[in-house]
This record gives C-alpha cells, structure tokens and sequence, in this order.
C-alpha cells in the first residue's frame, strides 16, 4: 500500500521548514514539492524537506491527498485556478498566507464542493526570525486555522494533527477576527519598523545615528522576510484593519508624544510603567501559553498515528496507482 501523500506547493522559508519539520515527526507519508523557482525546489530537495520534487504544478496536485500552498495571498487565486479541475477528490487544501478574509473567499469560488479547504497561518514562536528554514521553525508557535464552512471533519483533525506534529499549537478562528488581530499584531508592527527606519534614515544626522544605533534599534526596525512585496500584499489586503490600528497607533504616540514635551514626570513615568506590564505579562502568557481563550487551544489526539488513519481509514480516496492496481486485480479474477 502507497503512502499518502502531502504536496507543498512554495519552497520557501515556510514551505522548505514545513517539510522538514513533517519529516523529522514521521515517515508515514510521501511530500511532494513544487516551486516555480528550480533552485528554490533543488536547495528544498537538498536540505530534505521533501521526498521527491515535481516540476509540474497540475501534476503536483492531482494526486495529493492535502495541498499545502505555501505562498503569498497574492498568488494563491492563480493557484487554485490551475489545479482545481485536477484535485483528487476529498483532497485536503490549506495555505499559510498572513490574510485568510480574501483566500477563503477564493478557495469558495474556485474549489470544487468534493474538497475541503482550512485556512492557515503559521505564527512563529518568540527567538525564531524566519529567515532561514529549519525543523524547529514552528515549535512552540501558534498555528492559526480558519475552516471554510464545506470543510469535512477528517480535513480539521487531519490539520489538526499536523500542526502538532510540527510543534505548534492550533488556534481555531474564522477569517475575519483572524485579519483583524493579525493587523494589529504582525502587520503594524512592521509598519511601525518601515516608519522608523525611513525617519531615521532619511535624516542628515544617519551619517552619526548609525555608529549609536543599537539593539533596540535592531528589534524595533526589524522587518522579517526581507521580501518587500510579500510585505506590501498583506498589507494591501488587510488594509482596512491596518488603518484602524494605525489610528490606534496614532493617538497612543501622541499621547507619549505629549508628555515628553510637556515634561510631566509622574504621568509618563506610569506611562512607561504600564507599557512595561503589559510587556511582561504578554511574555509570561506566550511561554506558559495562558491565554484567556484557551477553550480555542486543542489538546493532542489521543489516537495513534492518526494522519495515517485519518488517510486511509476515515475517509481519505486511495491514490488512483492503487484503483488501478485493484482494477487489474479483479480482472484476473
């Protein structure tokens, strides 16, 4: 009997990391990756992040039994577009783009009602940048799942189980709170970085400035993937959200903004006070995973090998090598 098999579509970071951290938890199935970069499919195939890799992306596609389309919100519609009409049926799809309110509503218009799609968005733990892939990328991380409502219940434990293996933890939401927190929580931050180093920068005092800059400097403008427009689509298609936190932004640095210059001692040193709690129990709550939603969090399955159960046992197709080989079994019969 075949091992199933998982497809990556996108070797990047995610996508390269993705496969290796599969890798490293068990051999019980086949990864297949595709990226339109050959390079990127040859350094993803050399690193091991995946058993064979494919050039073709319909033929990546056709036979898997979950997709992972590791890619940027902006190319995702195109990908759906061309593999649709060749998925096998009761695939499993999921992506792990930063805004789902957009890729969800594709994945309804383009995919074929015998598929079932999870939205995904890996967040990586706190010490990990993500510029380089490795196993332990999204260890101890929150893995962030949006079901569509056609989704099957063997899609959402199946995904379930893999964000697990690789270390992270799931957190169920649907994409419209997803994109509304992630705005105020990945992409401001990286508007406020961009700010800061174009202020800065653009100053004739930089040639100085930058033999002082120093490590918070470094954390405060540090802007993740250097891939600009992979920034410049999230923020596009989350654009609404992001302004609403930038106008949040806005009024809270004016509020610091005034104190410094009305030098009001007590009032900003409880400013700073406050801003350096909230800091600390944020922390605490991440390492100990203590958040107040917690009933959002899943447990581990109790079951055993469940991503090859949930394959060949609870409602995964065979791959079409194996129908074929039965065909010509009962033949000879």
């Amino acid at each position: 009997m075949s091992k199933p098999k998982i497809a990556i579509i996108g070797l990047g970071v995610i996508g390269t990391s993705l496969g290796l951290a599969l890798r490293a938890s068990t051999e019980e199935y086949e990864i297949i990756g595709h990226d339109r970069d050959p390079g990127a499919a040859r350094a993803a195939a050399k690193a091991g992040a995946v058993h064979k890799t494919e050039w073709n992306l319909i033929a990546t596609a056709a036979d898997a039994d979950a997709i992972v389309l590791a890619l940027p919100a902006n190319a995702i519609r195109d990908t759906l577009e061309n593999i649709a009409e060749d998925l096998k049926i009761g695939a499993v799809l999921t992506d792990t783009a930063s805004v789902k309110a957009q890729v969800m509503q594709d994945a309804q218009e383009l995919l074929p009602d015998n598929v079932s799609f999870v939205g995904g968005d890996p967040i990586l733990p706190t010490g990990q940048t993500g510029l380089e892939p490795s196993a332990d990328l999204f260890r101890g991380g929150v893995y962030c799942l949006i079901p569509s409502a056609t989704a099957a219940p063997v899609a959402l434990d199946f995904l379930t189980d893999m964000v697990q293996r690789i270390g992270a933890q799931p957190f169920f939401l649907d994409a419209v709170e997803h994109d509304s927190l992630i705005a105020g929580g990945e992409h401001l931050p990286l508007v406020i970085a961009a700010a800061l180093l174009r202020a800065t920068q653009a100053s004739v005092s930089w040639r100085e400035m930058r033999k002082v800059a120093g490590t918070t400097y470094e954390y405060t403008g540090f802007l993740g993937s250097e891939d600009h427009e992979a920034h410049r689509e999230g923020f596009l298609a989350n654009s609404a959200n992001i302004v609403r936190w930038l106008d949040a932004f806005s009024g809270a640095l004016q509020e610091l903004r005034d104190l410094i210059e009305e030098g009001d001692e007590a009032a900003l040193d409880e400013a700073l006070r406050h801003a350096v709690d909230l800091r600390q129990t944020w922390m605490k709550e991440r390492a100990l995973k203590e958040w107040d939603r917690m009933e959002q969090m899943m447990e581990p399955p109790e079951r055993p090998s469940f991503l090859r159960q949930a394959f060949l046992g609870s409602g995964f197709p065979r791959s079409r090598e194996e129908e074929e080989k039965d065909d010509k079994q009962g033949k000879k019969r």
